[in-house]
């Protein structure tokens, strides 16, 4: 599967934005899909995920930091996750990357290591 990241870009604390993450193929639903992030400076980190759409045991999941504030989801039609963001901080700063695993994989979703597939990034940008 390609991966392909939008909808970054420049806000003011306090903001919203919504990330999109456009996937190739006919298998998107099979796949676990992952938000990460990089800081400059900074090693990558998981951000939030959700399971393919037909496990049984479905899953969101997200990092403390932006629990409350991000909201993932998926929409298997348009072959799309999303990445809502409200009430951005200058600490979201950062380029983030979508990812994508095959289902059934068993590896902690939280780690980078367990994706196989990587969008190109999009930079967000939180101003004080």
């Amino acid at each position: 599967v390609q991966l392909q990241a939008s909808g970054g870009g420049l806000v003011q604390a306090g903001g919203s934005l919504r990330l999109s993450c456009a996937a190739s193929g006919r298998t998107f639903s099979r796949y676990d899909m992952g938000w990460f992030r990089q800081a400059p400076g900074k090693e990558r980190e998981f951000v939030s995920a959700i399971s393919w759409s037909g496990s049984s045991t479905h899953y969101t999941d997200y990092t403390d930091s932006v629990k409350g504030r991000f909201t993932i989801s998926r929409d298997s039609a348009k072959n799309t996750v999303y990445l809502q963001m409200n009430s951005l901080k200058p600490e979201d700063t950062a380029v983030y990357y979508c990812a994508a695993r095959w289902m059934y994989s068993g590896s902690d979703y939280r780690q980078s290591s367990a994706y196989a597939n990587w969008g190109q990034g999009t930079l967000v940008t939180v101003s004080s």
